[in-house]
C-alpha cells in the first residue's frame, strides 16, 4: 500500500468512526447517510485510490477541475455530485459526468439544466440548494434559494424533462441568524425537507454537514454529508 493510499484509508476509518458515532448517537442506522467524499484540487490518483477503499460517491464544486478527473475515472463505478455554484455556460459540460447536481438555486438554472439533460438522454437528479442566510426572496453569497423559494424551484425541476428532483442541500451559513449554529440550520432543512416530502416522497435526500460539522447534520436527519478536508487532508490554496 502506497503511503498516499494508507493516508487516506486511515483518515477514511477516522471518518467512518464519527460518523457511525454520530448514527448511534442519534439512534440512526449508520447504512442511513451516505458518505460523499469532496475531491475538490485534488487529482484524478487520488480519486482511483479512494475507489480501492471502498468510496463510490465523489463530489467537485468547479467544472474545469471536474470533468477531467470524471474523465479520467470513466472506468470507475462512481456517482459524480457537482455541489458548487453553477452558471449555465458550465451546464452541458457538467450534465456529461454528473448523476447529481446539489446547487440548484435558480429557475434559469433549471431550465439549462433540462435542455442538456434532455440533449443527452440522460435523467439528472437535482438538489434544491437552500441558503438559510438569504433574505426573503434573495440567494445568499455560497448559493441557494431562500426557505420560501424552495416550493416554486422543486416544482419547476419536478416539471422538467430529464431531470428528478432528489431532495434538498444547504452550506451551514457564515451570516445571519443560523451563524455559528449549525445544528439549528441542519434542524431548519430538515423541516424544509419534511415538507417537501409530503407531497414529494420520492425527494427524500437531505445533504448537509462538512467535515467541521457532520455530527451535528447527522444528529439532525441528514442522508449524506459532503467531506473533504477530513479525508485528504488540508487543501492547498487556489490560485
Amino acid at each position: 500500500m502506497t503511503d498516499r493510499k494508507t493516508e487516506l484509508a486511515e483518515n477514511l476509518a477516522r471518518v467512518e468512526e464519527r460518523i457511525s458515532a454520530a448514527c448511534a448517537a442519534a439512534g440512526r442506522k449508520r447504512a442511513d447517510v451516505t458518505l460523499i467524499v469532496v475531491t475538490k484540487t485534488y487529482p484524478a490518483s487520488d480519486v482511483r485510490l479512494l475507489h480501492e477503499l471502498g468510496v463510490r460517491d465523489v463530489a467537485e464544486n468547479r467544472d474545469q477541475d471536474a470533468a477531467p478527473k470524471a474523465a479520467a475515472c470513466a472506468d470507475l463505478d462512481l456517482s459524480w455530485h457537482f455541489v458548487g455554484q453553477l452558471q449555465t455556460n458550465k451546464v452541458r459540460s457538467v450534465t456529461s459526468y454528473a448523476d447529481v447536481v446539489q446547487s440548484v438555486d435558480r429557475l434559469k438554472l433549471v431550465t439549462a439544466l433540462s435542455a442538456a439533460a434532455d440533449k443527452a438522454g440522460r435523467e439528472l437528479g437535482c438538489l434544491v440548494q437552500v441558503a438559510l442566510d438569504a433574505e426573503s426572496g434573495a440567494r445568499g453569497e455560497r448559493g441557494g434559494v431562500s426557505p420560501d423559494g424552495v416550493e416554486e424551484l422543486a416544482a419547476a425541476v419536478d416539471a422538467a424533462p430529464g431531470l428528478r428532483l432528489d431532495g434538498l442541500m444547504t452550506v451551514a451559513p457564515l451570516a445571519g441568524p443560523y451563524a455559528g449554529r449549525q445544528r439549528a440550520a441542519f434542524d431548519r432543512l430538515m423541516d424544509l425537507s419534511t415538507v417537501l416530502r409530503a407531497n414529494r416522497p420520492a425527494a427524500n435526500m437531505v445533504s448537509a454537514g462538512m467535515s467541521a460539522d457532520l455530527e451535528e447534520a447527522v444528529a439532525a436527519g441528514a442522508t449524506h454529508v459532503r467531506i473533504g478536508t477530513a479525508v485528504l487532508g488540508v487543501r492547498p490554496r487556489l490560485r
